[in-house]
């Protein structure tokens, strides 16, 4: 089973009728070949669908219609076998509404030599056909993947397949709801914005709940599901002593197990993908859901805190788009920073909600008290980091446009043991270097929460971005400040001038 199967991706040869029938047989047995060798590659998350042979304009606009309205279907994937004319393209790239990947391959990979005469040639045209093709999608602005080389290469299908993972990305976009616990932390800037434009871009849709919504939900869970939930964690985790069942603070695990499926049920019910809560407003809550937002993001809901819900989103998206993937994706905040001789570096953590799925060894289920908010010592799952490289990335509403800024960064271990930090958290190295990366991200108006991720590289956040029309900058091991903040001024220009064309 395909881990995004329940999404397809269509392929889609071009043609035209002046090539005759048996030519046409031959360009759709072609595609039918393709299409099952890239939905038969590991690397591939959906199935690929072969379509029929596109030979003229109302097909084209068929099948770009039916795309468009298709729930299943993710995006398109266009390889003019031969040459078709791109007039015949206009209309149905107009209406299409999902994704488009341009292929830009041959069926065979080495020439036969020997066997080369004019009907060869007519057939295995995609160098003439698909300039074609490209000249139409810049002449109309058509936003696509360019994807050149040959099918079978391995290197080519990994990065349709980190494509169609974007593609998926922005599917779940299109369908995400984030229920918003309280309001943003006040007077704070970065993780506010404007809800209406983000589900005009992105289609992500941000409702707001009272806290007494969800405190009606936590109060509905039956006793018997809350026991059963607190025997859950005492056979994941090693659970701390005094948490036990029996022990003297096992009613707080109890307190926190039904926080957690009170909050998994409102979520249910409403069909939400993600959501956020604030210390600072918590109502009848006995405590912060620490436990219960480190499990939901676990099993794939995204989740940021104080109100960020463009950070939650983007976790929830970032999770679809890896599913499937070795590495996990978090919520995270730069907290503090290592300036020492050997080396700078960040550590990141936040009061109690960082995902499980990037831990290096089993998590730990403790309690300890929480400076902030006034309540009830909350329950979490404290780990480290597992080392390796990963992507930190923000995305900020700058007015005009929302930015997405992304940091490569290797994960490594601390220097011996963190007794007093008793919170889940990650220490890496910004790539190219500390001062650089700060500088840039400051620069870039990234924010204090991110998501961190180990699953995805730079270049699917890339194709998600191209398809949404969003602003990325990247930094880098190739980053410098002056250039970077040259592309930011680029940036700013283009977005400006895009936006009014």
């Amino acid at each position: 089973m395909k881990p995004l199967g329940r999404y397809e991706l269509w392929f889609a040869a071009g043609s035209q009728t002046l090539y005759g029938d048996q030519v046409l047989a031959q360009v759709d047995a072609h595609a039918r070949t393709i299409a099952q060798s890239l939905d038969a590659a590991a690397a591939m998350p959906v199935e690929v669908v072969a379509k029929p042979v596109l030979i003229d304009s109302e097909s084209i606009r068929r099948l770009c219609l039916e795309a468009s309205s298709t729930d299943r279907c993710v995006g398109v994937i266009a390889w003019m076998h031969t040459f078709s004319p791109a007039k015949m393209w206009i209309a149905g790239l107009g209406a299409l509404r999902k994704p488009l990947l341009h292929l830009h391959t041959q069926f065979d990979g080495s020439l036969p030599w020997g066997e080369v005469d004019r009907d060869y040639m007519n057939l295995n045209q995609s160098a003439h056909g698909d300039r074609e093709f490209g000249f139409l999608e810049t002449r109309i602005g058509q936003t696509r993947k360019t994807v050149a080389g040959h099918w079978t290469d391995p290197a080519i299908v990994e990065r349709v397949a980190t494509w169609a993972r974007a593609a998926c990305g922005w599917t779940e976009a299109h369908t995400l709801k984030v229920a918003r616990f309280g309001d943003n932390m006040r007077n704070v800037a970065v993780t506010d914005g404007d809800k209406v434009e983000f589900q005009a871009r992105l289609g992500v849709a941000v409702d707001g709940y009272g806290v007494g919504d969800l405190v009606a939900a936590v109060s509905r869970i039956p006793d018997a599901d809350v026991d059963n939930l607190a025997a859950e964690y005492e056979t994941l985790y090693t659970v701390a002593p005094a948490l036990r069942r029996g022990a003297e603070r096992h009613e707080s695990l109890r307190e926190a197990a039904r926080i957690e499926l009170g909050l998994r049920a409102f979520l249910d019910e409403g069909g939400f993908g993600a959501f956020t809560d604030t210390f600072e407003d918590l109502g009848a809550l006995p405590q912060l859901p620490g436990i219960a937002a480190q499990r939901l993001m676990a099993d794939g809901y995204g989740f940021a805190a104080e109100g960020d819900w463009k950070t939650a989103a983007l976790v929830r998206i970032l999770k679809v788009m890896a599913t499937g993937l070795p590495g996990g994706t978090s919520f995270m905040e730069d907290y503090t920073y290592h300036l020492g001789g050997d080396g700078p570096r960040v550590v990141g953590a936040h009061m109690l909600e960082i995902c499980p799925s990037i831990a290096d060894a089993t998590p730990t289920c403790e309690i300890h008290p929480l400076s902030i908010g006034g309540k009830e010592d909350p329950v979490r799952l404290v780990f480290t980091a597992s080392p390796g490289p990963a992507v930190v990335l923000s995305i900020a509403d700058l007015g005009s446009r929302f930015r997405l800024l992304a940091n490569t960064v290797e994960s490594i271990g601390v220097d011996g043991e963190l007794p007093k930090l008793p919170v889940a958290h990650a220490t890496w190295r910004p790539q190219p270097d500390f001062t650089t990366a700060v500088e840039s991200w400051l620069v870039a108006g990234g924010s204090h929460h991110t998501v961190y991720t180990q699953a995805l590289g730079v270049d699917a956040l890339r194709d998600f971005a191209e398809i949404a029309g969003l602003e990325l900058a990247v930094i880098d091991e190739s980053t410098s400040t002056v250039r970077f903040q040259q592309e930011l001024r680029w940036n700013s220009v283009y977005h400006h001038l895009a936006r009014g064309l």
